[in-house]
């Protein structure tokens, strides 16, 4: 019995440094890289919510804990980032190409921040009322944007791109 639980540990042990080994190239996608432009935040309380429940898959200001570079966690969490980043970048915020209506209904369906990660950082939920506070401060934020217009309308808010002078 003591031979079989030997080669099971040493089986584990063989597999653990193989998927260790396959996963530098994933490891080395790990980067932070420099903070090109920020946006033109709204309020410093718009910017700790989103650093609080965002930063960490929205920008290049990405916390790597220890279990993010352990094969197989490291796949999952480094392509969500390359994801993240890819679909929206605090830290490069000049190439924005969202509408202010797709961060609501993310934030408000309860798919960002994402489950999974929420159960490792809890600090990241954000109650109902920080909620609406960064919805908020989100449209104010895309407002303040270069290219984007965001008006109230009959007291909701609205996200519109503005065209090059065509009002057709």
């Amino acid at each position: 019995m003591a031979t079989i639980i030997k080669w099971i540990f040493i089986s584990a042990l063989g597999i653990f440094v193989v998927l260790e080994l396959v996963a530098i190239p994933t490891l080395a996608k790990q980067t932070n890289p420099s903070v090109v432009q920020e946006p033109n935040w709204d309020s410093e309380q718009t910017r700790s919510l989103a650093r609080r429940a965002c930063f960490d898959c929205h920008s290049n200001e990405t916390r790597w804990p220890i279990y993010s570079r352990i094969a197989p966690i490291a796949w999952v969490v480094t392509d969500h980032v390359i994801e993240g980043r890819q679909a929206l970048n605090f830290s490069d915020w000049g190439a924005f190409d969202e509408e202010a209506e797709e961060f609501a209904e993310v934030i408000n369906e309860g798919k960002m921040p994402l489950p999974d990660y929420l159960k490792l950082h809890p600090e990241a939920r954000l109650s109902a009322a920080e909620k609406q506070q960064l919805i908020a401060g989100l449209y104010a934020t895309v407002n303040n944007s270069p290219g984007q217009r965001h008006e109230a309308n009959d007291g909701t808010q609205r996200n519109e791109r503005e065209t090059d002078g065509d009002d057709d």
